[in-house]
């Protein structure tokens, strides 16, 4: 049980995708062409806060650099679709489009596998429309530094400014004010949600975007500016301000801004549904016949997954592109902005979609403007994003000093270890010396004890029953081995790190790849780490935070609630002395047995159907979780009744109608597991049943 549900929700923290906005009704969309658009919105947008470019993008272009040696693109054709094909067959992935450019040029464009497994339609680049996930978003940041350019929104102003009034974040006793720039590094302070309603497979559930932001605002469980962890909420507000402020829908901004000026006919944040009164237009006909098919790997084959409806928060995640497509987006990405007479943005804002605006450890992402910064194999510096949805993994690098980009994306619920690996592996076969594989330290193995331990992210809810799913099944295990290595443990999966300097500066660098993590160090011992992307931050587990805690206490009332009820079926009444209060007592605690075992049983088989992702993400909480939740809350009630009771229960000494002493212990033992374990759950979240 815990680990399938550690595996589940784990890789559903990794998810970096969300749903799309919707302000206004309008005719359908045509791929090529603007779509005249019709404002009903009740309030004009916001007056302009600022008059000039915010500070932030005073900086100065880079020098254009000269051409780069281009890679050899008979070698390597042979060499990807050679990976791509071990690698599909190895993770069960049905389909996949892999492009590559550099110098301008495209160098590698090619379909691997099918978009649909039934229809035997194969993927074609130049066609087939995948979901790009969380990609989408820079989209959206391209939007809001469009705006920045323009003087209409400025990155060290509250967001409020920019926001409709129902929309705007409140202060939550917090005494920093959010900034637009707090949103582009992921430093809102948000807590992260997901379960139930980041994506959607009824498209009648599909919400406007100021509606969605509204129902389903986080908390902020920290100060602006303190901590990377990445959002989506955030993403999402920055799409609804920039949307604001045009007077138009999000959708429509990005054909407008940034699709129709560069001839990306084949990439829409439209979804294909029906149309609504209140949503923007759906996505065209024509592009519907050409969507990728998503799949999951199930009973030895492929499993077609329900369309993932993410429109509800769009500059999150709703983006479906075509290879081909995002060929031209990396080129003018690449090209600071401009592409075949069109220009999106100017230099100053390319050079900050490179910038970090975060100081961060070495290879650790310091979030260049809303852009992920990667550390590739040869030294070489990136910038990008990953994109992860339940059935797409998608994943767009791009290498300045080579002027290459690398575009992949897969179908498959388990393609992301092709995706974010693959510019990777072209950068070390192409452009990088053989690296020594790392070996273990003795002073790590000495010191040991300062980093082994759970830890929990800070991107999950905090609070709830998604919050008591995170607290049970989020976390990482970090282990130290008898050779001296690293190990971190995460939904089942291990991965081995090397010491990269002293022990007390914490870094270290993955046994296979070129990735880091980065512990921050308090008196001799670590409290916290982050990985590479800097999308999270893992904090160091309390015990009342621990799996392990929550198992055992688990396990003592099992033993308990069986004991308690196997003792009243076997227990010879003839013979059974007890006085009034102790016979009511007893009636509480056999009542709390039943209803200990009904939650414990409700959470295990909530568990047990939880290695269906489509079903957590869509189905949460579902009866299981609700089921165990009220019992378990109706059974740490009763407890504070055999509190009560306690003093009442044990007098009577030795008197004929009164329990033995023993029975007396074990009456007070099992209000005591009770006690211990209902607390537990209630300050994780699991006793609130009406928060799922």
């Amino acid at each position: 049980m815990q680990r399938r549900l550690t595996a589940v929700l784990a890789t559903f923290a990794a998810i970096m995708a969300c749903a799309a906005p919707a302000l206004s009704q309008e005719a359908a969309a045509l791929p090529k062409a603007p779509v005249p658009y019709t404002q009903i919105r009740a309030k004009p947008p916001h007056p302009k806060i600022a008059a000039a470019p915010h500070p932030l993008l005073r900086i100065a272009p880079a020098i254009p650099a000269p051409a780069a040696e281009p890679l050899d693109p008979v070698r390597l054709e042979a060499f990807v679709d050679g990976w791509m094909a071990e690698g599909m067959a190895r993770e069960h992935v049905a389909g996949a489009a892999v492009m590559i450019v550099q110098n301008g040029q495209v160098v590698l464009k090619k379909g691997y596998g099918y978009a649909d497994i039934a229809r035997r339609r194969r993927v074609d680049p130049d066609r087939t429309l995948f979901r790009i996930g969380s990609i989408s978003k820079t989209f959206t940041w391209i939007l809001l530094m469009r705006d920045v350019e323009a003087g209409r929104i400025r990155l060290d102003r509250p967001i409020n400014l920019y926001l409709p009034e129902k929309v705007r974040v409140r202060d939550e006793g917090r005494n920093r004010d959010i900034m637009v720039a707090n949103l582009i590094d992921h430093t809102a302070g948000f807590e992260d949600r997901a379960l139930g309603q980041l994506f959607e497979r009824d498209p009648a559930r599909v919400r406007p975007l100021d509606l969605y932001l509204r129902q389903e605002r986080p908390r902020r469980v920290r100060s602006a500016g303190a901590v990377a962890s990445y959002s989506n909420y955030g993403a999402a507000l920055a799409g609804e301000a920039g949307a604001f402020m045009a007077g138009k829908t999000f959708e429509r901004r990005v054909e407008d801004e940034i699709t129709v000026p560069l001839g990306l006919g084949r990439t829409t944040f439209r979804e294909p549904r029906d149309a609504r009164r209140g949503l923007p237009a759906p996505m065209p006909m024509a592009l519907r016949a050409d969507l990728a098919q998503g799949y999951g790997w199930r009973n030895a084959g492929y499993a077609p997954n329900a369309y993932e409806y993410i429109g509800q928060i769009a500059p999150a995640g709703s983006a479906s592109s075509s290879a081909a497509d995002m060929g031209r987006y990396m080129r003018m990405l690449l090209a600071d902005g401009a592409l075949d007479g069109a220009s999106i943005f100017g230099p100053a804002t390319a050079q900050a979609f490179r910038t970090p605006m975060l100081a961060a450890p070495e290879g650790v992402n310091g979030w260049a403007h809303g852009f992920m910064v990667f550390d590739l194999p040869g030294g070489y510096r990136g910038y990008g994003h990953l994109g992860h949805t339940i059935a797409f993994q998608s994943n767009m690098t791009l290498v300045p000093a080579l002027a290459l980009g690398v575009f992949v994306t897969t179908n498959s619920e388990s393609g992301a270890r092709l995706a974010d690996v693959l510019p990777s592996v072209i950068l070390a076969q192409f452009k990088a010396k053989l690296r020594a594989p790392p070996v273990g330290s003795e002073d790590l193995g000495r010191s040991a004890a300062r980093f082994e331990g759970d830890y929990l992210s800070t991107r999950r809810a905090q609070g709830g029953l998604e919050g008591f799913a995170a607290l049970v099944g989020g976390g990482v295990h970090v282990a130290v081995t008898r050779d001296g290595r690293l190990l971190t443990v995460r939904s089942g999966e291990s991965r081995a790190w090397s010491l990269d300097g002293p022990v007390d500066g914490g870094r270290f660098l993955a046994a296979e790849g070129h990735e880091r993590l980065a512990f921050q160090m308090s008196e001799g011992r670590a409290v916290s780490f982050r990985p590479a992307t800097n999308s999270e931050t893992l904090q160091r587990a309390g015990f009342w935070q621990r799996t392990q805690t929550f198992a055992g206490l688990a396990s003592l009332t099992l033993f308990a609630a069986i004991a308690t009820l196997a003792g009243a079926a076997l227990r010879n009444r003839r013979e059974l002395r007890q006085n009034q209060v102790q016979a009511q007592a007893a009636l509480i605690q056999n009542t709390q047995a039943v209803l200990w075992l009904a939650a414990i049983g409700g959470f295990a088989l909530w568990a047990r159907g939880a290695g269906d992702p489509q079903g957590l993400m869509y189905d949460w909480p579902g009866p299981w979780v609700i089921t165990a939740s009220t019992c378990a809350l109706v059974a740490s009630a009763l407890t504070l009744v055999t509190i009560a009771t306690l003093p009442s229960v044990w007098q009577g000494g030795r008197r004929v109608d009164s329990w033995s002493g023993l029975r007396k212990l074990a009456f007070t033992a099992t209000v005591a597991i009770y006690t211990t374990l209902g607390l537990a759950l209630a300050f994780g979240g699991a006793l609130q049943p009406w928060s799922g």
